[in-house]
């Protein structure tokens, strides 16, 4: 006897959970709980639009209406639910949809038919978190959904032998994050932090170890645009989607995972995502001997560009810098590193003896070198010891890691970050700069420390460009983003940098008003100046440059007494480094006294510590270039600006 079938016209719909399919491979576990939340909260809404749940294939869903409106509204409450859910919880799945509405056949608890079929051709055009809907859909709805409906450009459906126009359903809270408007580069990568899965706390260091060497591995590919870590950090814990995310930063392409470390070994789970879709390129976990980290990290780095779209996959993955075989001493370097980037001085003392130990166990791991150089740095640029003691260390420190391995980018870079704080000539500054971005073109710091030279010999189109080259790749970074805005406001390009500054705010608050209260002064609107004096002081009162934000305006406004308050402040909290010599002298010369400000300069001349492209290029500065003064000051360093310039 024939099955008992009937014919009738219905709305179809196929829900599916993007990037499902990766994400069991690289976590079962994980993947059920989500896939069995994200049951729970679709299904109330199919009840509340009176849609019949036919059945479910794998992660998606097939659902009937009686209406073509009741399917669209559906969808729509699903996007904004599953958006909203998605605010409070970073993991939170995504889901593309595709409806279509014609003749049905329902035999034995199923449907069949040709509008099953397009309807299962549709959701493929949706990107994550979008409705697509068929012309014959549009035609029912298209005076009654709020919202505007988008055709796309003619498509085959696959096993469809007549042209079905397709349009999205343009919802508005993806308007914030709408990729179409600029399409994302492939070819820029950011690798978030990883997550530390370990039993015990402390063992975090090692994610974020490794996070950081990925980062410098990717880097090294050739024609790859790879996030620097100190950007990167900024969304570790940080609950924002991969969209968002990759909006920010401006990149295609985005690689997550978590690390698990327990005694000597190691688990690492790793997943590749196309940011415009959401949906993963590849994901795979590996398990392994603590031993094994080196080849664990050479895989990932291969798999990785082995999983990027079109050509770029042909790119290869230079093996991982393996210049330590000590295990021991790999642990001490990457504890020491974690520590590196510390504002306060304990633990950057801390990162040294880290450094220390990794050399004492391989006194060949030039990496080891390094990182002891940055910290003494660090602790100079925080005023905790005095330049030249931080100088000649991390000279002696580079000048061993070079000896030992030439190819560290990041050395060369230091090198020439110290050339400006020493007597080297400016040609040795710009020979370490370009071979940094020579043996690592994404390294951030030698656009950097490449646009200072440009700075420096009178080229400030060329400082610029490179300051935005080192920008494109560490967004985040409030070093480069301070260097960027000043020299955009410098060069006369203010409404940039506000721009810039309002973006990042977020990221770096300090510099933001300070930049902004410069911005002020330099207009000579000195009532918003004002304002932003009083944030930084609500902010941070003994920072050196709301010391010298409130005295540089009460100098212009003839308030000597608070002037002077400023500097004496500056002396007592700021006994070393450039803040005592140059900004209390910038003071002086908003006083109007002259030959003080002039031997202040030279005092930070002799101390390596003038801030040269204040100087040269700031507005606030341009009666002080004038003064003969002020050129001996500046070729005392070494330097010699182009014919011309001093007039």
């Amino acid at each position: 006897m024939a099955a008992q079938q009937e014919r009738k016209l219905a709305a179809i719909m196929f829900t599916d959970m993007v990037g499902y399919t990766a994400l069991s491979q690289a976590n079962e576990a994980r993947a059920i709980s989500s896939l069995e939340s994200h049951r729970d909260l679709l299904r109330p809404l199919f009840s509340k639009h009176k849609g019949r749940e036919v059945k479910t294939i794998g992660d998606a869903f097939l659902v009937e209406f009686d209406s073509a409106l009741e399917a669209v509204e559906c969808a729509i409450d699903i996007q904004k639910a599953l958006h909203e859910e998605s605010g409070v919880a970073s993991n939170a799945p995504s889901v593309r949809i595709g409806i279509h509405v014609g003749d049905v056949v329902h035999r034995q608890g199923d449907v069949y038919g040709d509008a099953v079929n397009i309807a299962s051709r549709i959701y493929p055009l949706a990107k994550a978190g979008e409705v697509c809907i068929s012309r014959q859909v549009y035609d029912q709805v298209s005076n009654k959904v709020p919202y505007a409906l988008a055709k796309l450009e003619p498509t085959e459906l696959k096993n469809v032998f007549v042209r079905i126009d397709v349009y999205r359903v343009e919802l508005p809270w993806s308007k914030k994050t709408d990729l179409r408007e600029g399409p994302l580069p492939a070819d820029r990568i950011a690798v978030l932090p990883f997550v530390s899965m370990s039993p015990d706390p402390n063992d975090e260091y090692f994610a974020d170890g490794l996070t950081e060497e990925l980062i410098a591995n990717l880097s090294l590919v050739k024609g790859l645009k790879v996030i620097a870590r100190t950007s990167i950090m900024n969304y570790k814990k940080r609950e924002m989607g991969i969209s968002e995310i990759g909006r920010e930063l401006g990149v295609g392409t985005i690689v997550e995972g978590s690390v698990r470390k327990a005694l000597n070994r190691i688990r690492v789970t790793v997943q590749v995502i196309e940011v415009s879709s959401e949906e993963h390129l590849w994901a795979s976990n590996y398990d392994a001997s603590l031993d094994d980290v080196f080849a664990v990290q050479s895989d990932i780095a291969r798999k990785v560009t082995e999983s990027l779209p079109g050509t770029l996959r042909s790119r290869r993955a230079p093996e991982v810098q393996r210049d330590t075989s000590d295990v021991t001493a790999y642990i001490n370097f990457l504890k020491g590193r974690e520590q590196m980037y510390a504002i306060m001085e304990a633990p950057l003392r801390e990162s040294i003896q880290s450094f220390q130990r990794a050399i004492d166990k391989d006194p060949n791991f030039a990496r080891a070198y390094l990182g002891m150089a940055q910290s003494y740095l660090s602790l100079a640029l925080r005023g905790h010891i005095a330049w030249e003691d931080s100088l000649e260390t991390s000279r002696m420190l580079l000048n061993k890691a070079l000896s030992l391995n030439d190819g560290l980018a990041e050395a060369h870079a230091m090198v020439s970050y110290l050339a400006l704080m020493s007597d080297d000539t400016i040609e040795v500054m710009e020979r370490e700069a370009r071979k940094a971005i020579e043996l690592n073109p994404n390294l951030a710091e030698g656009h950097v420390t490449l646009g200072l030279v440009n700075a420096l010999i009178g080229d400030s189109k060329g400082w610029v460009s490179e300051l935005e080259t080192a920008y494109q790749l560490d967004p985040l970074s409030t070093r480069v983003i301070e260097l960027f805005t000043g020299a955009l406001l410098y060069t006369g390009r203010d409404a940039e940098a506000l721009e810039i500054l309002r973006k990042t705010e977020h990221v770096d608050p300090l510099n933001t008003h300070r930049f902004f209260w410069l911005h002020h002064v330099i207009k000579g609107d000195f009532g918003a100046a004002h304002i932003e004096v009083a944030e930084l002081e609500r902010r941070e009162p003994k920072w050196e440059f709301t010391l010298l934000a409130k005295g540089y305006l009460a100098g212009l406004e003839g308030d000597r007494a608070t002037a002077e308050a400023m500097i004496s402040a500056l002396e007592v909290t700021h006994k070393r480094g450039y803040a005592r010599s140059s900004l209390a002298g910038y003071i002086y010369y908003a006083l109007g006294d002259m030959d003080t400000f002039y031997a202040y300069m030279q005092a930070a001349a002799e101390d390596h510590t003038l801030r040269a492209q204040d100087l040269l290029y700031s507005p606030q500065f341009t009666t002080a270039r004038k003064d003969p003064r002020m050129r001996e000051i500046v070729e005392s360093t070494g330097l010699r600006m182009p014919e011309g310039f001093w007039d």
